[in-house]
């Protein structure tokens, strides 16, 4: 081979051109496969922030629509009781409340005249708790007795201190629930609804009353607007109502009372006075009524007979 002959090797200025454009075009590729990734990427960003808005609008959508309801006619949490319509009456049972005291039905169990304001007679109830089933069947006859003389003005709370022992059905939060939403659409049906709920009481630890049984209840005992209570209780419209009342219940004053706080239920409060006696003997209660009422400013006195001296209120 002469000098003169070129070699066939390529030239070094047009390989590093090929190079340049060969990486040029990896950088290309490489450009253009990031971009589409950061498109990706943020298209992902943007449906997933979406996601969360749309789920928080949700959220905050579903609190604001259905704002936390409380029933009407309420004083301090309790129905008033203050006469009872022949709807009710036929609740009150026409068997003699239990004897206990073995003296037979000649004795009399005194009962209070009005001469003064009406003695204020609080009632917390628990509609899972056996003694509050147990005072309502013995002390129903001389309560109703008492309430349409104008004796006493009784107030039932419902409260729902037995939440946890109804197979997480929680019963008791929504049988005073249910009850509220009886007192608030029907008022007149109240006494006998609460009577019911009373005196047919599911087991302690068992799931109790269905929401729709509830409601049937309701509608057995003849409440005005059955469709509108129908809705109240199966839609859970005072459940936050009865939680609340509960709470409050528990930090205390009491309703009518100084310093009491809810410590049971049922707890039974006179003119403020906790009732500590007997939930089955109703002359103990009806002792404890006209004592305590012999103390205030409502004084009713007991029915006179014919071996006894009346001994004036101090």
């Amino acid at each position: 081979m002469s000098s003169e002959e070129t070699p066939n090797v390529p030239d070094p200025r047009t390989s590093r051109e090929a190079v340049r454009e060969k990486a040029q075009q990896v950088h290309v590729k490489q450009s253009r496969a990031r971009l589409m990734r950061g498109v990706i990427i943020g298209a992902i960003a943007v449906v997933a922030v979406a996601a969360i808005g749309t789920a928080v609008t949700l959220a905050v959508t579903t609190t604001v629509s259905k704002p936390v309801l409380d029933p009407r006619g309420m004083e301090g949490d309790g129905i008033v009781v203050r006469n009872i319509t022949n709807a009710s009456a036929d609740a009150v049972p026409e068997t003699p409340v239990p004897d206990e005291t073995g003296a037979g039905s000649e004795t009399e169990t005194p009962e209070p005249e009005v001469t003064a304001p009406a003695v204020a007679v609080h009632i917390y109830v628990d509609y899972l708790s056996p003694g509050a089933g147990e005072f309502e069947r013995t002390n129903t006859r001389q309560l109703a007795g008492w309430i349409n003389e104008g004796a006493v003005e009784v107030t039932y709370h419902p409260v729902s201190m037995l939440t946890a022992s109804s197979n997480g059905t929680k019963y008791s939060l929504r049988a005073a629930a249910a009850a509220a939403c009886v007192a608030t659409h029907s008022p007149d049906q109240f006494y006998a609804y609460n009577h019911e709920l009373l005196i047919d009481q599911p087991e302690v630890d068992s799931s109790g009353r269905t929401d729709v049984d509830l409601a049937d209840l309701a509608v057995a005992v003849g409440v005005d607007s059955p469709k509108v209570v129908r809705n109240c209780i199966e839609d859970g419209d005072f459940v936050t109502w009865a939680k609340d009342a509960t709470s409050r219940a528990l930090e205390g004053p009491l309703d009518g009372s100084k310093d009491l706080t809810l410590t049971s239920a049922p707890m039974i409060v006179v003119n403020g006075e906790a009732y500590v006696g007997s939930l089955k003997d109703p002359a103990e209660f009806s002792q404890f009524v006209l004592t305590v009422a012999s103390d205030t400013d409502a004084t009713p006195t007991p029915t006179p007979t014919p071996t006894e001296t009346e001994t004036p209120a101090e």
